[in-house]
């Protein structure tokens, strides 16, 4: 099968500069990322298994552009002159050990992203049959994509990544990992609607509000979920831009990841700033009521009392001092 679009040896090109530029951003959001799960915290308090996840995808980020750098020096430079069809023969043959090695890493990020989705929708919804048909599609995303790599690591250097036998695993990998994607994060976002949908009705408030991670989780899925739509595309139109697209998937995987978590350490954050604010308050008041004790207080009831026949208003319980005269209004018509 032909391919069409961009050359490749253009496209590596292109590859390894915008994968660059957006790793470059996922390594500032990862500093935010560490910063967010430190801030103000204890050694033992912080979410160790979510610190490993942020280092586990920076790590594999860092070794697929470091791969994408290799193959393009090694297309470009090294054996620009000494490989048979020059550069763009090079770059067409998936049998390369650089480009081997890349698509491992894909899958392993893949599968990293989408199971810790799959585990914050378990952990939302407090169930286990919410997440039974994406934990099976997640399998999915792991047999089609092992497979997948397996079948590029055992075809020939005239072999393109368009031809049957490797576009039907790779095609099925794509749409188990949106499905996967689509799926959990749609769970996920309208469990925590609900939720807070049921919280407003009785809150007075709305300072504790959810909503702004709501909107980061489906920002975070769109975001995903257009790159693979995209590269889905390019590959079912045998489109070079799938090359493109595959290797900036990478690093906007890790930036989808580190959103939601610097977002939802600024929601913490501010909630614990809230009730800071708070105490304090309560402290200042507790103080002032110490300082300044209640002391009891003397109440004199008087009762009022209508005469008809003298259509005066007389008070109770109240006698006037001897000796002293009652002021005129207190005297008989």
């Amino acid at each position: 099968m032909a391919s069409r679009g961009i050359p490749v040896d253009t496209g590596a090109l292109m590859t390894a500069v915008l994968e660059g530029i957006l790793y470059g951003f996922s390594l500032l959001m990862f500093m935010g990322t560490v910063w967010s799960l430190t801030y103000r915290q204890h050694v033992q308090n912080i979410n160790r298994p979510i610190a490993v996840v942020a280092i586990l995808l920076l790590l594999l980020s860092t070794a697929h552009i470091v791969m994408s750098i290799i193959r393009v020096e090694d297309g470009l430079v090294k054996y620009c002159d000494t490989y048979p069809g020059g550069p763009v023969a090079f770059f067409a043959d998936v049998s390369q050990e650089t480009y081997v090695i890349k698509h491992p890493l894909y899958v392993l990020q893949t599968l990293l992203a989408d199971g810790v989705v799959i585990y914050r929708c378990h952990v939302v919804c407090q169930s286990v049959r919410v997440i039974i048909l994406p934990s099976m599609l997640w399998c999915s995303v792991a047999i089609t994509g092992i497979h997948a790599v397996y079948s590029v690591s055992q075809s020939g250097s005239t072999t393109s990544i368009f031809t049957q036998e490797l576009a039907t695993w790779v095609m099925a990998f794509f749409v188990s990992t949106i499905a996967t994607n689509v799926l959990s994060s749609g769970l996920l976002a309208y469990r925590i609607w609900a939720i807070e949908r049921n919280v407003a009705t009785i809150r007075a408030s709305t300072k504790g509000t959810m909503m702004p991670i709501v909107r980061v989780l489906v920002d975070a899925a769109v975001l995903y979920s257009v790159a693979l739509f995209i590269t889905l595309i390019c590959f079912l139109c045998s489109n070079n831009g799938e090359y493109v697209m595959v290797d900036m998937v990478m690093p906007i995987i890790s930036i989808a990841f580190y959103m939601v978590l610097i977002r939802i350490a600024i929601n913490r954050n501010r909630n614990r700033r809230c009730l800071s604010t708070v105490g304090t308050i309560a402290e200042t008041e507790q103080g002032d009521l110490q300082e300044y004790p209640m002391k009891p207080l003397q109440v004199h009831i008087s009762r009022f009392t209508r005469s008809d026949s003298t259509s005066a208003y007389e008070m109770g319980n109240e006698r006037q001092p001897s000796g002293r005269r009652s002021p005129p209004w207190a005297s008989e018509k």
